[in-house]
C-alpha cells in the first residue's frame, strides 16, 4: 500500500483560505475500502463466468524501460526488485517492507508508484497489477461513475437471461465505451488538479518574500519542483537558482548533480526556499532556493584530483583554453502527475 497524502482546503466564513490540512485515514476508512475492493472483484468474477461483455478496470505491468530506471535507482540503496522481466505486485511489496521505517521509504516510495502505467477501461481482461488481482471491475459507484453503471446493466441482464445473447453491449461497443471514460477520468483528473492548483497558488500569492522548508517531489533538467511544509503546496526552484554550477540531470537516479561542486539535489531531499512569485493564470509558484542539499565527498575528491592533474599538465595553456564554460539555462516547464490506481 503506498501512503500517499491527500489534502482538503478549509475555508473561513469570507470564504478565503484558511488553511490547507491533509486528508487522513483511519481504521473504518480501510475497512470500507477492503470491502469495496472485495464486492469489485466477486463482480467481475461474476460477470466473466456468465461471458457477459463488460469493461474491466485494468493495470498492466510496468514497461521495460521504466523497469530499466528503477533497478538503477533501488541498487543504490542496495535494493533490488525481484521478478526479471515481470515482476510482480508481491515484489513491489517485498520492497516496500524493506524500506518501511527508514529515512528514505517516502522516496523510494514515489519512484516506485512512477515506475507503473496509468489504469484504464477496457473489455479485455488484462488483470489489475497494482492490487494484484486477476479479475477486477468498478462497480460501487454507480450514480457518479458510467462504467460502474454499466456494471450494473450487465448483472441486471445476468439475472434475467444467461449469457450475452440480447445484452444490449457487445465487445465493440463496451471497447468504444471503455475509452470514452477512460479519456473523461483524465480530463476530469486533470480539471481537479486545476482547480486545486489555482486555489493554493492564491493561498501562497500573500506569502510573497515567506521562507519554508520543503521536499523535493521532482527532478528535472531544468530545475526541481518541491512541496511547501507544511502548506502541501507545489513550486519550482528554476536550475539558475541552484548557484553557480553546471548541473548534469539524472533521469534513472532523479537527481541534479553539479559538476564542480558535486552537490546533488535527490527526490525526497529536504530544502529551505522562499516564495518569489505566483502567477494565477498559470498556476504556477517561482522559489529562490535558500540552502539545503547535499555533496558527493566521492565526486568532488574525484575532481579536485583532475584539477590537479590539470593545473600540472596546463600552466603553459593559453588564456582562450582557461575560458569558463558558459552556464546552461533551461525553460520552465510542468511535469507530470502521478497517483495510485485503484
Amino acid at each position: 500500500e503506498f501512503n500517499t497524502t491527500e489534502t482538503r482546503i478549509v475555508f473561513d466564513d469570507d470564504k478565503k483560505i484558511k488553511e490547507i490540512v491533509p486528508v487522513t485515514r483511519n481504521d473504518a476508512h480501510k475497512l470500507i475500502e477492503e470491502c469495496m475492493l472485495m464486492a469489485n472483484v466477486a463482480t467481475a468474477r461474476y460477470l466473466k463466468w456468465h461471458k457477459i461483455p463488460i469493461i474491466y478496470r485494468v493495470h498492466e505491468k510496468p514497461l521495460e524501460e521504466r523497469l530499466k530506471n528503477l533497478r538503477t535507482f533501488l541498487s543504490d540503496f542496495g535494493l533490488t526488485l525481484e521478478g526479471g522481466d515481470e515482476p510482480t505486485a508481491i515484489d513491489y511489496a517485498t520492497v516496500m517492507s524493506q524500506i518501511a521505517g527508514e529515512p528514505h521509504e517516502h522516496l523510494v516510495q514515489t519512484v516506485l508508484l512512477r515506475s507503473m502505467n496509468q489504469a484504464v477501461y477496457q473489455p479485455e481482461n488484462k488483470g489489475h497489477f497494482g492490487l494484484n488481482y486477476e479479475h477486477y471491475t468498478h462497480f460501487t459507484s454507480p450514480i457518479r461513475r458510467y462504467p460502474d453503471l454499466l456494471v450494473h446493466r450487465a448483472i441486471q441482464h445476468a439475472w434475467k437471461k444467461s449469457g450475452a445473447e440480447g445484452f444490449m453491449y457487445d465487445e465493440a461497443k463496451m471497447a468504444e465505451l471503455g475509452q470514452h471514460c477512460s479519456d473523461t477520468e483524465r480530463r476530469a483528473d486533470e480539471a481537479t488538479r486545476d482547480a486545486v492548483t489555482f486555489l493554493k497558488c492564491e493561498f501562497l500569492s500573500h506569502r510573497l518574500g515567506e521562507e519554508y522548508d520543503a521536499v523535493i517531489t521532482a527532478a528535472t533538467n531544468f530545475g526541481l519542483f518541491v512541496e511547501i511544509d507544511p502548506l502541501y503546496v507545489e513550486g519550482l526552484v528554476h536550475i539558475t537558482e541552484l548557484g553557480e554550477d553546471y548541473f548534469h540531470y539524472d533521469n534513472a537516479r532523479h537527481c541534479l548533480k553539479g559538476e564542480r561542486t558535486g552537490k546533488t539535489y535527490q527526490l525526497g531531499d529536504r530544502i529551505r526556499v522562499q516564495v518569489a512569485q505566483v502567477n494565477l493564470d498559470d498556476r504556477k509558484v517561482d522559489l529562490r532556493f535558500v540552502s539545503g542539499g547535499t555533496v558527493d565527498e566521492a565526486a568532488v575528491a574525484e575532481l579536485a584530483d583532475k584539477g590537479t592533474d590539470a593545473n600540472e599538465e596546463g600552466a603553459d595553456d593559453s588564456k582562450e583554453s582557461r575560458k569558463p564554460r558558459k552556464k546552461r539555462y533551461y525553460r520552465k516547464g510542468k511535469r507530470s502527475q502521478s497517483k495510485p490506481q485503484d
